[in-house]
């Protein structure tokens, strides 16, 4: 064979080789936030595929199929029956993510529809379990431990599916238009008990108030009262009366006069 001819042969048998790779296409790219699920002749593989280049050959036996292990939302909308029978609809949101160490199993037995045969149905089933277990009011005043609860109970039945729960959100609670009617009677009604409370406090302190003013006052005449008598009861007195009459106390009377016959005080001013 002539050199020219090993030349077109060799450039021949190139192409060939290079179809032959871009038709077996050994190379498989897992990209940020994927793992790759092996399968050989239709078996799922136990070999997890993590982000990077990876060379699956031969190509034609396997099949790579890509799934998403980032974090992902699912919003559901549910009704229940609270545990008093009330009627409750309430929308609910859970960020979930495929465990990565397990999407082979997760592809196995719900492929990629786990949202729909999975998730979905969980949300519905709790919903009306935990909401079973607390009043309608309850339902309001303990959101957190009605959502603890939610999630601690999602969290363990898609954990068995290979599907992780990273946090949940209870977004609505709505209750049938009598029951909310009813609610705002009540927050009404205590809220006028309330104020006429405060109002009863208010006059009761402002009473006692008063009485503490007048006890005071009585003590601090008691306590004149003797200091007088001490000071020689109605002479102090008398005098008293000359000391204000001599400081200009135009107000003090000119004349006092006893209503014992005990003497009297005549005009001073003469």
């Amino acid at each position: 064979m002539s050199k020219e001819a090993k030349i077109i042969v060799g450039a021949i048998l190139a192409v060939i080789a290079l179809i032959a790779f871009l038709i077996l296409n050994p190379i498989v790219k897992i990209d940020t936030g994927e793992r790759g699920v092996k399968i050989r002749w239709g078996a799922v593989q136990d070999e997890i595929l993590d982000e990077g280049i990876h060379w699956v050959f031969p190509q034609i036996m396997y099949e790579v199929k890509k799934m998403d292990v980032t974090i992902q939302k699912e919003e559901r909308g549910a009704s229940a029956s609270s545990k008093d029978l009330q009627i409750v609809t309430s929308k609910i949101a859970i960020n979930y993510h495929l465990d990565p160490t397990r999407v082979n199993k997760v592809y196995q037995t719900l492929k990629r529809d786990y949202s729909d045969r999975v998730i979905s149905p969980a949300i519905e089933e709790f919903v009306k379990k935990i909401t079973a277990q607390y009043t309608a009011e309850e339902l309001v005043t303990k959101r957190e431990s009605v959502k603890q609860d939610l999630k601690r109970a999602l969290t363990e039945n898609l954990n068995e599916n290979g599907i992780i729960v990273d946090d949940l959100f209870i977004t609505d609670f709505d209750f049938s238009d009598q029951f909310n009617t009813a609610i705002e009677a009540k927050v009404t009604a205590e809220q006028s008990a309330l104020e006429a409370e405060n109002k009863l406090k208010q006059v009761e302190f402002e009473a006692d108030q008063r009485v503490a003013t007048a006890q005071a006052e009585a003590t601090a005449i008691k306590i004149q009262a003797e200091a007088i008598t001490s000071q020689g009861g109605k002479e102090y007195v008398q005098l008293k009366w000359i000391e204000a009459w001599a400081q200009g106390g135009a107000k003090v009377p000119q004349f006092m006069t006893s209503d014992q016959g005990g003497g009297f005080i005549f005009n001073m001013n003469k």
